[in-house]
């Protein structure tokens, strides 16, 4: 099996040859780095993850958190690997240099993020959340928060979450009645549940500091009245330190299929009236402000899946080369020396399909990552605005598709390893188990698809579809070689039926098939997603080809080409094929599920 954990070769493909990410070093924002110093901090993250994270990845799956009453305990590599991850200066790698980060690009970050996703993406998940949280609260919250919080979360002294989520009320957000009362010194009273905290209490840091969506009393009804809070679980004495306990109190600890090394919480706030929260922003704002936070957080549960799904890939794709069984025409004799699997079509296409998976997500979720670093350094106010159309547009893509996909690679790795891989004795089950979370937080994908079909689509009277066909188009323009060219005019019939299906969406939602639509939605999303990927494997097509026409490679780097085209081949042959069902439902404005009633399941 490799012992790398990811490809370096696969990172440098995406990174410098796909995405030119060392152009941005010409812009102001990112002119002290060069590739150099990318490519040091990349080493850095995969000692990282191979030293500390990955050895006890099984080790934490087993033995998860547990609860005595009072205080979490977890094994003690779990500490470790946090505190050295905080001692690295990660967690502050895309932050600002005067707020004592590293300035470093999203793209770079999301490369650094790909070795702890695939060496252990639970323990990995503390450090995540604190970013996201931290980012939060630079951006709106008040100087005085500001300063007394994420100065310590950037460096891992204290941590970070979001409590979205009621027991009553799941994903709809408008029915939160955690609530908040102003104080005469300035904060707030909260009170209410939450649940399914990830990362809610642990003894990692020493402090925990939660973003809490919540009511102020007399607030207007649904995701209008939102404010968000932050809530310490310690409050600060007049030196800053973590003092005495707030009045946050957990009620117990979730056990999880996978994910089990990150401690997933029930939460209470204010059980004695007294849990203390400051307000970040105006009043009824928290889900604009929670959205920063959201939409980062699906590009990471994005990326996320495709390396979960990838580390399976890779783990299949090695016990494929070495496991021997059976016998490949025309040496099917007995006498004949018993071949590795990899040499049976059907393993093949299964391989082929969980590369094809996980290299179309990762791609996918790295061009996102390229569009944030756009959107922060961009001077021209037309191209920033059109980079913030398509991403808003691609945001529900970049959460579901991988989501969706990288749990299908797990699947499929398992079925190569066949009954040892439904053993616990080798980890892709557990890659499965893990990665199944990822349809499901941060937004469920048919929530992501009702968000596409619904709001996403239209919004800026359709901007963010207009600037992805002309980045399309300018992609396929790029196009010189037969097999790119090939695949860019396989995709069109495709881009044809889209381009007929979007006003008729436009008119029926409104219409007398409003309901059979939206009980469709995922049928969109499918087709949309399927369409965004063919795309990402024709620009990873296009590069490709081009590096084997201009000759002089060694033999590796030209298999590695070829395997991309093989595996763009393969995608938009068998998979992107596969919409035409999701077509012909949406057209016929299909009411199989939508008439279907209560009574007759």
């Amino acid at each position: 099996m490799s012992e790398e954990l990811v490809s370096r070769k696969e990172l440098a493909f995406q990174l410098y040859e796909v995405l030119d990410t060392e152009a941005l070093c010409e812009r102001g924002r990112f002119s002290e780095h060069n590739k150099d110093t990318f490519d040091a901090v990349m080493d850095t993250a995969d000692k990282i993850a191979r030293e500390k994270f990955a050895p006890h990845n099984r080790k934490a799956d087993i033995n998860e958190p547990t609860f005595d009453g009072h205080n979490v305990h977890m094994i003690p590599e779990v500490q470790e690997a946090f505190d050295t991850y905080a001692e690295s200066g990660l967690i502050a790698g895309r932050f600002d240099f005067e707020d004592g980060g590293m300035q470093l690009p999203e793209t770079i970050m999301m490369a650094c993020s790909s070795y702890f996703m695939a060496a252990n993406p639970s323990s990995t998940g503390y450090a995540f959340l604190t970013v996201a949280a931290a980012n939060v609260i630079k951006n709106f919250a008040s100087q005085s928060v500001k300063e007394q919080f994420m100065p310590r979360m950037l460096t891992g002294e204290f941590t970070g979450t979001m409590a979205l989520t009621e027991p009553h009320a799941g994903s709809s957000l408008a029915d939160i009645t955690t609530s908040a009362k102003p104080a005469d010194d300035g904060t707030y009273r909260i009170k209410g549940s939450k649940l399914y905290i990830s990362a809610g209490d642990h003894q990692l840091s020493k402090n925990i500091v939660h973003l809490v969506l919540a009511k102020i009393q007399g607030a207007p009804p649904g995701v209008k009245g939102i404010s968000l809070f932050v809530v310490p679980k310690f409050r600060l004495d007049e030196n800053g330190n973590p003092g005495e306990r707030n009045d946050v109190t957990l009620a117990g600890l979730i056990h999880k299929m996978g994910y089990r090394g990150t401690t997933s919480t029930a939460l209470t706030f204010g059980d004695k009236d007294d849990c203390r929260g400051f307000l970040v922003g105006e009043e009824h704002q928290g889900l604009k402000y929670m959205f920063l936070m959201m939409n980062e957080a699906r590009l990471g549960v994005g990326f996320g899946a495709a390396m979960v799904g990838y580390a399976g890939y890779r783990y299949s794709l090695g016990y494929a080369k070495e496991r021997t069984q059976g016998r490949v025409s025309p040496h099917n004799k007995p006498t004949d020396k018993a071949a590795t699997i990899i040499q049976h079509g059907d393993v093949k296409r299964m391989l082929l399909a969980q590369k094809s998976y996980v290299e179309g997500g990762m791609a996918l979720c790295f061009y996102a990552a390229r569009l944030v670093d756009d959107l922060h350094t961009v001077e021209s106010s037309k191209e920033k605005q059109q980079t913030a159309e398509l991403l808003d547009l691609l945001t529900p893509v970049v959460k579901a598709w991988p989501s969706e996909f990288g749990p299908k690679a797990n699947d499929l790795a398992i079925q190569v390893l066949g009954g040892a891989g439904y053993t616990r004795e080798y980890p892709v089950e557990q890659c499965w188990r893990d990665n199944r979370l990822n349809p499901i937080h941060e937004g469920t994908n048919g929530i992501q698809a009702l968000d596409l079909m619904t709001r996403k689509l239209w919004q800026a009277n359709g901007a963010g579809l207009v600037q992805l066909q002309n980045v399309m188009s300018s992609d396929f323009a790029k196009a010189q070689y037969p097999t790119s060219k090939q695949l860019i005019a396989d995709l069109q019939p495709y881009l044809l039926k889209l381009q007929k299906l979007v006003p008729l969406l436009a008119a029926e939602l409104k219409g007398e098939h409003q309901n059979s639509l939206l009980a469709n939605a995922s049928c969109f999303l499918t087709i949309f997603g399927q369409i965004v990927v063919s795309w990402m494997w024709i620009r990873q097509a296009i590069t490709a080809e081009a590096a084997l026409n201009a000759g002089d490679l060694s033999t590796d780097d030209e298999s590695f080409y070829r395997g991309k085209l093989q595996a763009a081949k393969y995608f938009i042959d068998w998979e992107l094929t596969l919409t035409d069902r999701d077509f012909k439902i949406l057209n016929s404005m299909s009411g199989s599920c939508s008439d279907m009633q209560e009574a007759w399941f």
